[in-house]
């Protein structure tokens, strides 16, 4: 049962974008006064939903009412600003120093009011989220990604408005930061509704609310609460569908079987009529009767029939048949056992060989994407320098003259991190590859000519296989009709990510190991459940990147190694 006080109420609400595109029809709901997780697939709406209860969209149609203002947190933030800025307390608090250093000018004390306590208010809160003690005064460009997150988040708790609304609050962060936004969440007043695919923050929340097929409904409970009802009810669906399918079969066979009754009835009539076995007068009392007779059994039966059919219509609609990504990887061809790659440090090394799945975590900043980069780009030269030298007729350097296999040579990553967010040196952390054959999904997915179609990329990844073949391969990754044909530069998030897999899986030859950066960033709940299955079946080596301890747990990764300061270390 949800929450009885609602904070906001939405009815009949429909938008559509400036191009006619409908993005929400006539959605009636409601969100209780608690913390509710907002759930719901890749373009149904969430973020539009948002938006329009914060009032920075507006609805073409229909009534929203909130009980209180809203704060929607930001989730792009100007480097140049300072902490301060992203609080909504750098007016009070400049207004305080200057006071202190002695200006009394009265404007001062109108931007100051009664929060004289701004500046401890605000340290303690950023000191609460762990965030450094002197955070408020930098600015956003001296943190890390990570931090920058959560100061906008510890602002709009600050803020402390009546409604506050979070959209995917934690992607991006590492373990410590995802930890200090659970700890926000669990101690937070007021209404809070929450936009997220982190199964360990949906589990704090005292509600579920579902956008599906522009119908918001609300369940009484955390997400997990939520799917196990819906699988029981679904269980259910399935099993009054297939009820009511046998029970359409069954009255269709009753009637058939009722007009042949009927129409052996009529026969032997205009046998007896024709033979003048009684009077006419009594006969024809009797066709009378059976005429009767006859219309009343199947206007009967033709009613059964409709009944059944009625009841298996409303079956089928409480089933869902909602359309997956189908994901499968195709073999690798090589031995179990085989080595792939090796990831280590000055310290010990560690090696990948097939069909391994290996886990790298470590904070933001720590290098790892850095790492994956300079271990795919080694793999890389090593096979441009062994197709040079097969041209010239001598093995390249690190070339087995054996085998002819390329394999990359030792990567030093003892240079200065260039992520974006980075803050420390690789230092001794290092990799090297012993295939060329390696399947590369960087989390900025940006691997992908903008400027082309799907279809063009998709091509390139597959340059043997014929143009049916890869828009029924397009398709299975929900990427149809006129989508392939346009830009990658329009196409969604989302529309990217399913693209950047499709080309991924379709390479020819296929990758003996696949390395995975944030994979399960901005994807829909039940994608991520394609994925950990296809990688499940999977038979090459698997090095994935990720924060999402509840999508590492289900891929069952025979390593962790954690990469911190530079230095890698394996994690029980």
């Amino acid at each position: 049962m949800p929450i009885a006080t609602s904070a906001v109420t939405l009815d009949r609400i429909t938008f559509t974008w400036p191009d006619g595109t409908p993005a929400l029809t006539d959605v009636t709901g409601a969100f209780g006064a608690g913390r509710t997780g907002l759930i719901g697939r890749n373009g149904s709406g969430k973020s539009t939903l948002l938006a329009l209860i914060a009032g920075t969209q507006t609805p073409a149609s229909g009534t929203l009412v909130r009980t209180g203002t809203v704060d929607l947190l930001r989730q792009r933030l100007d480097a140049t600003e300072r902490v301060a800025d992203v609080l909504g307390v750098s007016g009070a608090l400049d207004a305080v120093r200057a006071i202190a250093a002695g200006n009394v000018d009265q404007r001062n004390f109108d931007a100051v009011g009664d929060d004289w306590d701004v500046e401890a208010r605000a340290t303690t809160a950023l000191a609460e989220a762990g965030l450094p003690h002197d955070a408020l005064d930098r600015h956003v460009g001296d943190l890390s990604g990570g931090e920058a997150m959560l100061a906008a988040i510890v602002g709009v708790r600050l803020r402390a408005h009546p409604i506050a609304l979070l959209d995917e609050p934690t992607n991006n962060l590492d373990r410590d930061a995802r930890a200090r936004v659970y700890d926000l969440v669990r101690a937070w007043r007021g209404t809070l509704i929450v936009v997220s695919h982190d199964t360990q923050l949906l589990e704090l929340m005292d509600e579920t609310a579902e956008l599906y097929a522009d119908t918001l409904a609300t369940f009484g409970g955390p997400y997990s609460a939520w799917r196990e009802a819906m699988e029981t009810e679904q269980a259910a669906a399935r099993q009054a569908e297939s009820a009511a399918r046998q029970l359409v079969r069954r009255e269709k066979r009753d009637r058939i079987h009722q007009e042949q009754v009927l129409a052996t009835r009529a026969a032997m009539g205009r046998k007896a009529a024709i033979e003048k076995r009684e009077p006419k007068i009594i006969m024809g009392g009797k066709k009378r009767a059976a005429q009767v007779s006859a219309g009343r059994l199947r206007v009967e039966a033709s009613g059964k029939e409709a009944a059944a059919r009625a009841a298996l219509d409303v079956a089928e609609r409480r089933m869902r048949d909602d359309e997956s990504v189908h994901i499968d990887l195709p073999d690798p061809g090589f031995a179990a056992g085989r080595r792939i790659a090796t990831i280590g440090d000055d310290e010990r090394s560690w090696v990948i060989q097939g069909p391994e799945r290996v886990a790298l975590i470590g904070p933001n900043g720590a290098g790892k994407t850095t790492l994956l980069e300079r271990l795919v780009a080694g793999a890389a030269g090593a096979a441009a320098a062994g197709a040079a030298a097969g041209a010239t007729g001598s093995p390249a350097e690190g070339e087995s003259p054996a085998s002819g296999v390329p394999k990359a040579g030792r990567i030093d990553s003892s240079g200065p991190d260039d992520t974006p967010t980075g803050r420390f040196s690789l230092l001794s952390a290092r990799a090297e590859a012993h295939t060329d054959r390696i399947g590369y999904l960087s989390q900025r997915v940006d691997g992908l000519d903008d400027g082309a179609s799907p279809l063009e990329n998709l091509r390139r990844a597959a340059p043997g296989t014929g143009d049916v073949e890869l828009r029924n391969r397009l398709a299975r990754f929900l990427l149809r009709g006129d989508t392939v044909l346009r830009p990658v530069r329009a196409l969604s998030g989302g529309e990217r990510f399913r693209l950047a897999l499709a080309c991924l899986v379709m390479a020819d030859p296929p990758p003996q190991l696949l390395v995975l950066d944030e994979p399960t960033n901005n994807l829909d709940l039940d994608t991520v459940d394609q994925v950990v299955e296809a990688l499940a079946a999977y038979r090459g080596a698997v090095l994935v990147v990720s924060h999402d301890d509840g999508f590492l747990r289900r891929t069952v990764p025979d390593l962790v190694l954690e990469l911190r300061e530079g230095a890698l270390t394996e994690v029980g």
